[in-house]
């Protein structure tokens, strides 16, 4: 990945985070721009979105900024100026939730239960 693609990627994660922030308060209060990944041409992008909340809210989540997409994507060519500016596609981020599946299970680990005493 060259510099400008990685300076892109996170010039692209903090204005949309902005946007959400200044404009979709109330709905995107439980919602994290975790990254972004913008193709080398500059025309796509993948927007990682981190939910807060169990599995059927990021589902609602990711509707709703899916629905808000053209209205994004229009700030935020107003905020930067790029040759193309990205379709995006918004994707769940699953990470938080699969290290949250680790530490429970290392926690297991270090406290197995206990087991009935024999007689």
């Amino acid at each position: 990945m060259s510099n400008r693609t990685v300076r892109v990627n996170e010039l692209v994660q903090r204005e949309l985070s902005d946007i959400l922030r200044r404009r979709y308060q109330s709905e995107a209060v439980a919602m994290t721009i975790s990254e972004v990944r913008v193709s080398p041409d500059l025309r796509d992008a993948r927007v990682f979105v981190a939910v807060v909340g169990d599995e059927e809210t990021g589902v609602a989540k990711l509707r709703w900024i899916r629905s808000k997409a053209g209205e994004l994507r229009a700030e935020l060519g107003r905020r930067i100026v790029l040759k193309y500016l990205p379709k995006f596609e918004f994707m769940l981020d699953e990470s938080a939730i699969r290290g949250a599946r680790i530490l429970s299970a290392l926690d297991r680990l270090d406290h197995p239960p206990a087991r009935p005493a024999s007689s």
